[in-house]
């Protein structure tokens, strides 16, 4: 038998539900759940003693569940004669103080300032089906009656579904007549009731009548986004409207998961209760391809602190992977975030163990125990040296995180872009760095270890000159192979420019590593070049010059003097704008314009070495087409695993070198740098950066 109407329309209309009623005969109709599901809120806001309305009563038990727990003052009425008739004969005898009577909630028959509280159950829903004028009419009428009969003080409580146009009706009119607003989310319970269809959390308005004050504009808002909960007040209708708004949207997502839907690419952010701050992020991975063992249902994986930007925890493909490594069904990868203080791996699973249950398989055996996994066994060290704020760059952070290993690392973070990586720098120990002072007196002092994890993170550590973090960085630096053997010899000067300078890693190892070089380091933001000088160790000197220009004007200034004066020019700056499909260098730092002065300026048997960071192909390929255009000889190194890719331009028309001679470059290049008695990175060979090195 089809009980449904045939327009939505029809949910507001007392003919559908007369005829709903004749052809369902008694059995009960629960929309939105009876007293098990609504109980917990419900009875929050009512006394035994309390004179209750129920409108738009229906043929459900909730009336009959309260009378039968004490609330025994129960007026119920209903448009229907069917089913008033019906829940009068169902209740003459069992409840004879509860009485059903036919009536119009838009014009009762009650005095006014009757009741203490009126109960309403979908009542509203049914009314409010769209916004057109007649309806909103209608439903300022229901709140308008409602209103007279209640008495001051008294709780009008509408249990519905919160669409965004009934939730904004019912919030902006009662607030006008300077009502109290409270929304309360209903706790789903196990199973939920026989012919609970809605895949989206039943919500109960609590609205309490104060006296209405003349010119007065105060406003008192407030949410229970948890059954038992303390309400939190929020500042204004719209933060009402998006806090149900986000509770609706998870708990969609909750359904999507529970039926076994795919949601590539899903995260979420948990914030604690009373913060708007994230405390957690969520990523939900399915590896449909795996058919687990009993175990292997579920897990949550929880990322070391500061570790979270790696491309294994950062990535989508990163994490995919993780997923299938670590053999489960659905993998949960939580990040954590800072600003937040966490006490241990115990004091997070307990505090998520309940919300990640939430988000569990479909089929996952009851009572499963779920295992919490994390790289290391710890959730890691991070600890924030300085947080800024730059007019060009926004805010950022330096921090100083524990990563893989006996590994502590220095980083940049612009807060814009809170997952990438602006600089990185290996730390040393206070006694390594207090050490490198001492080397010349004692020269017989051995090599320093790699750095330790007694390393105190309170302690502003120096860095280690000697280790390139950033994989590109080290591209960038092999990318010297390519000049001519005679221009890498001690007693020839190199003249380099590296626009762009960050924690100054690149242009520091070149500095310490190539005597015989002369560094210009073009820097837009000068709060950038303090924050290299203060924690990344980066100290200008007579072989190091650090000019603060906008690197377009200060090569546009130089082309126009006519004067070829660099061997390497060096570009590594991102891009402000993250909306454009290329994050590095800036669009106008690839225009075949501004290119061709960046060749001008460039030696005869120069290099210019790009770091390319762009998701958009045809614009990718039209960057390459001007190289192409403009350099005689363009190579390409894609960075693995990352979306960098470096590009090495050569000025001069030498042939293709083979992989064999590029080696051998390499080779020599790295004879120069490894040098008695300096560090140097052991795991660094400049012939592995150039051995994937392909022509454009």
């Amino acid at each position: 038998m089809d009980l449904l109407p045939r327009s939505y329309r029809d949910f507001g209309s007392a003919q559908y539900w007369e005829s709903f009623f004749r052809k369902r005969g008694k059995r009960a109709f629960e929309w939105y759940g009876a007293l098990p599901e609504l109980g917990g809120v419900l009875q929050r806001y009512l006394r035994p003693r309390d004179k209750v309305l129920v409108v738009g009563c229906g043929n459900s038990e909730l009336s009959e569940q309260l009378y039968d727990v004490g609330y025994q003052q129960l007026v119920n009425i209903d448009l229907s004669e069917t089913v008033i008739r019906q829940m009068t004969e169902r209740n003459a005898t069992r409840r004879p103080s509860m009485s059903f009577l036919r009536m119009d909630m838009l014009q009762m028959e009650f005095p006014s300032a009757h009741f203490q509280v009126v109960l309403d159950k979908g009542t509203l829903d049914a009314i409010l089906t769209d916004t057109e004028a007649a309806t909103v009419q209608r439903a300022d009428g229901m709140f308008a009656e409602i209103g007279r009969v209640l008495q001051v003080g008294g709780r009008f409580l509408c249990v519905s579904l919160a669409q965004d146009h009934v939730l904004r009706q019912v919030v902006g009119y009662f607030t006008r007549e300077g009502w109290m607003v409270r929304v309360h989310q209903v706790t789903e319970s196990e199973g939920g009731a026989e012919e609970q269809r809605f895949p989206m959390p039943v919500f109960v308005f609590v609205m309490t009548k104060c006296r209405k004050m003349a010119d007065s504009a105060l406003q008192i808002l407030e949410v229970c986004v948890e059954e038992q909960g303390q309400p939190l007040r929020v500042e204004s209708e719209e933060r009402l409207v998006e806090v149900v708004k986000e509770r609706q949207q998870y708990a969609l997502l909750k359904n999507q998961l529970k039926s076994g839907l795919s949601m590539e690419g899903m995260s979420l952010d948990l914030c604690k209760t009373g913060s708007e701050k994230p405390r957690y992020t969520l990523y939900v991975v399915d590896s449909s391809s795996l058919r687990p063992a009993y175990a292997n249902h579920f897990a949550i994986f929880i990322v070391p602190q500061g570790r979270e930007t790696e491309w294994l925890f950062g990535t989508e493909e990163g994490r995919r992977q993780l997923a299938s490594s670590a053999g489960f069904r659905r993998l949960i990868v939580v990040a954590l975030h800072r600003d937040q203080q966490y006490d241990g791996m115990e004091s997070i699973q307990s505090e998520l163990s309940a919300k990640v249950l939430e988000l569990a398989p479909p089929g996952m055996p009851a009572n499963q125990q779920i295992p919490f996994l994390s790289a290391g066994g710890d959730i890691g060290v991070r600890k924030v040296q300085q947080r800024g704020c730059s007019h060009l760059s926004g805010e950022y952070v330096v921090e100083d995180i524990k990563g893989e290993g006996e590994n502590y690392f220095r980083r940049l973070i612009f807060l814009s872009n809170r997952n990438v990586v602006q600089s990185e720098a290996r730390l040393l120990p206070p006694a390594t760095a207090r050490g490198q002072k001492k080397r010349k007196k004692d020269k017989k002092q051995r090599q320093p270890a790699a750095p330790s994890a007694s390393l105190p993170m309170d302690h502003p550590a120096a860095v280690d000159k000697s280790y390139l973090c950033c994989e590109h960085h080290k591209a960038m630096v092999a990318g010297l192979s390519l000049l001519r053997s005679s221009q890498l010899v001690p007693a020839c000067k190199i003249t380099v420019l590296v626009v762009g300078l960050g924690g100054g890693s690149l242009p520091l190892f070149i500095h310490d590593y190539l005597p015989q070089s002369c560094l210009h380091t073009v820097e837009i933001d000068t709060c950038m070049a303090k924050v290299a000088h203060q924690w990344f160790g980066f100290s200008p000197d007579e072989r190091m010059e650090v000019h603060i220009a906008d690197g377009l004007e200060y090569i546009s200034q130089h082309a126009e003097k006519g004067d070829a004066c660099y061997d390497v020019i060096m570009f590594d700056v991102d891009s402000k704008d993250p909306s454009l499909g290329i994050s590095c260098p800036p669009p106008a730092f690839v225009e075949k314009l501004f290119l061709q002065k960046v060749r001008s300026i460039l030696m005869p048997e120069g290099i210019f070495i790009l770091n390319l960071v762009c998701r958009d192909p045809p614009l990718k390929e039209q960057v390459l087409a001007v190289l192409r255009e403009l350099f005689p000889l363009v190579y390409v190194r894609k960075i693995e695993d990352e979306v960098n890719e470096i590009l090495f331009c050569q000025n001069f028309t030498e042939p293709k070198r083979t992989q064999a001679e590029l080696l051998e470059q390499a080779q020599i290049l790295q004879n120069q740098l490894e040098k008695p008695g300096q560090p140097w990175d052991s795991t660094y060979l400049l012939s592995d950066m150039l051995k994937s090195l392909q022509v454009v």
